[in-house]
C-alpha cells in the first residue's frame, strides 16, 4: 500500500474480476444495500443542487441517483474501468481517497461508500477521512460506509458452508483480526465494529456522528432464501427485512447483525481551510 497505491489484489478484484454495479442491482441483499443507502443518505443530504464528491464511487451507481435527484456530483475512483463507466453519469477522475485531487472547502457532501473497506492500515483510513473533511465545506456532510465485523459470519451461513474447516478457519481469523487477506473469493478487506467506525470519524474532526445498520438484522435471511433452489426470496420477505432494518435503528445492539454500516458526521463550522 506504499506510495498511495492500492493492494494489487484490490485492483485486480475490481479491475478484472467483479462487477460491483451488477451486485448492487441484481442480488437481493445488494438491492437492499442500495435502497437503504439511498434512504439513509436522503435524511441528511442538503437540498439539491448541492455539490457532492463520490469518493471510491465505482461505476457511478450512487452518483446516478444523486444526479437524478438534482445534485452536482463529481466522482473519484482508483480503478480506471470504473472511471470510464462513471463518466457517462458525471465528471469522474482516477484518484485515491487518501490524496484527493480537490481543493479545500469545495463540496457540500463527501461520501466514501467503499474506500474504508480496503484500507486495513488505520493510518490510511484516518488519512482518507481527513481528506474527506478537508474538501468538504464547514458544516458539510461526510458519509462513510464500512463492512460490519460480523458480516462474514452471517454470510457464510447463507452459503451453508461455515461448518467446513477452511471457511470456519477463515471467518474465525476475520473475527479475531478484522482483516481478510484476499487469498480467495473476496479481496483484501477490513471489517469494522460500529463503535470503531464512530471513533474514526470523530478522530478525523467530524461532529454529530451517527452510525446506522444499512441492511439491518434480517438481511441474511433474504440472502439465504436467494441461495436455495427455486425463485428466491419473495417481495414480502424483502419488504419485511427492510422494515426490520428501519425498526432496528434505535437499538445499537442490533448494529452487529447488519452486513454494512453507514456513519454520517458534519465538518465543524468555522473550520475553513486545510484541516489536519
Amino acid at each position: 500500500m506504499s506510495n498511495l497505491e492500492l493492494a494489487p489484489s484490490v485492483m485486480r478484484f475490481y479491475g478484472e474480476t467483479v462487477n460491483e454495479d451488477s451486485r448492487l442491482r441484481s442480488s437481493a441483499d445488494g438491492r437492499m444495500e442500495l435502497v437503504r443507502t439511498q434512504e439513509l443518505l436522503r435524511r441528511f443530504l442538503p437540498l439539491a443542487p448541492a455539490r457532492v464528491l463520490d469518493v471510491g464511487g465505482g461505476t457511478g451507481i450512487h452518483a446516478e441517483w444523486l444526479v437524478k435527484d438534482g445534485y452536482d456530483v463529481a466522482l473519484v475512483d482508483p480503478v480506471p474501468r470504473h472511471v470510464e463507466a462513471a463518466t457517462a453519469v458525471c465528471p469522474a477522475v482516477v484518484g485515491d481517497a487518501r490524496d484527493l485531487p480537490e481543493l479545500d472547502d469545495t463540496f457540500d457532501v463527501v461520501q466514501l461508500l467503499g474506500p474504508l473497506y480496503h484500507l486495513p492500515d488505520p493510518a490510511d483510513r484516518q488519512r482518507a477521512l481527513a481528506e474527506a473533511s478537508r474538501v468538504a465545506k464547514p458544516g458539510g456532510l461526510v458519509a462513510a460506509a464500512a463492512i460490519n465485523r460480523y458480516a462474514s459470519l452471517f454470510e457464510h451461513v447463507t452459503y451453508a458452508h461455515l461448518h467446513t474447516e477452511r471457511i470456519h478457519n477463515s471467518v474465525s481469523k476475520i473475527l479475531e483480526t478484522a482483516v481478510y487477506d484476499g487469498s480467495r473469493g473476496f479481496t483484501l478487506s477490513y471489517f469494522h465494529r460500529a463503535e470503531e467506525l464512530v471513533t474514526e470519524l470523530v478522530a478525523s474532526g467530524l461532529e454529530n456522528v451517527r452510525v446506522f445498520g444499512i441492511e439491518g438484522p434480517a438481511w441474511s435471511l433474504v440472502k439465504a432464501a436467494e441461495q436455495q433452489p427455486g425463485e428466491g426470496p419473495t417481495e414480502e420477505l424483502i419488504a419485511s427485512a427492510m422494515d426490520a432494518a428501519r425498526m432496528a435503528e434505535p437499538y445499537p445492539e442490533l448494529l452487529a447483525a447488519s452486513s454494512h454500516l453507514l456513519a454520517v458526521g458534519t465538518v465543524p463550522v468555522g473550520s475553513a481551510g486545510r484541516r489536519p
